[in-house]
């Protein structure tokens, strides 16, 4: 019983930091200087080094889905409608989600390794010494280039995913290409596409905010460091996909409702 509210109190103590850490990082997003040298090079670690990564698995899953929406609707004489299936679908949930997790994989545990280095090899007390906050140096940059990044990768992922779909219902399925563009012009509508950029944007700032708080808080040597990265990959990617429900619920009752 005392190991379990001791595991219970530790937890809390743990999100109570978070927050603390989350208010923190608010207030210094505002603050000059703004160091835009460093929110480049972020984005092109982010963004641009994970651009084959991100082309790969959107195509690949536009493909997996297509194949498996038209095997199903050809039973209901209804597989001209996989165009606007998959378009909802890569728009609304998908694309964001696949990409989020797939950034939680590449860059949410450098980010956490990272910072994780630095803090048991004292550089974060060093920063702190010449008066340098952590979070406005280290955490701004990272943050700021994931708002850039994310939405952007999460709309190429919509694009290619639907290339992938069409590749399988079209040319391979024998889906009739115009009517699986009709279907899909029809049905998608912007603010399918928009909701996921929302989210997109809600996902880099959960998952930028916890890997830097699971990299800044490492103890314990390199063991540390890895215990720490590892924390970060399980709970971003489930927080990750709790979010998505939450946005989900908010923007079907804010835009999707008839």
């Amino acid at each position: 019983m005392n190991r379990l509210l001791a595991y219970i109190g530790e937890h809390l103590a743990m999100a109570g930091m978070y927050a603390q850490f989350l208010g923190d990082t608010f207030l210094w997003f505002f603050r000059r200087p703004f160091r835009w040298k460093l929110v480049l090079e972020h984005m092109e670690k982010i963004g641009v080094n994970s651009l084959f990564i991100i082309s790969l698995s959107s195509i690949t899953v536009g493909m997996i889905f297509s194949l498996q929406v038209t095997y199903i609707m050809r039973i209901f004489r209804g597989e001209t409608f996989v165009g606007a299936m998959m378009g909802v679908t890569m728009g609304r949930e998908l694309a964001p989600v696949m990409t989020a997790l797939m950034l939680i994989a590449k860059n949410g545990s450098a980010m956490a390794a990272e910072l994780g280095t630095m803090k048991v090899t004292d550089q974060i007390a060093a920063m702190e010494t010449m008066a340098v906050s952590p979070i406005h140096y280290l955490v701004v940059p990272r943050l700021l280039a994931s708002l850039f990044v994310y939405p952007a990768l999460t709309g190429l992922a919509n694009v290619l995913g639907i290339c992938g779909a069409y590749f399988v219902a079209v040319v391979l399925e024998g889906v009739d290409a115009a009517r699986f563009f009709d279907r899909l012009y029809f049905w998608v509508d912007p603010k399918d596409i928009y909701g996921g950029l929302i989210k997109a944007a809600v996902f880099a700032v959960i998952i930028t905010t916890l890997s830097c708080f699971y990299g800044l808080t490492t103890r314990h040597g390199a063991k540390g460091v890895g215990i720490s990265t590892t924390k970060a990959v399980i709970v971003s990617s489930v927080a990750v996909l709790v979010a998505d429900y939450v946005l989900s619920d908010i923007l079907i009752s804010l835009l999707y409702e008839v």
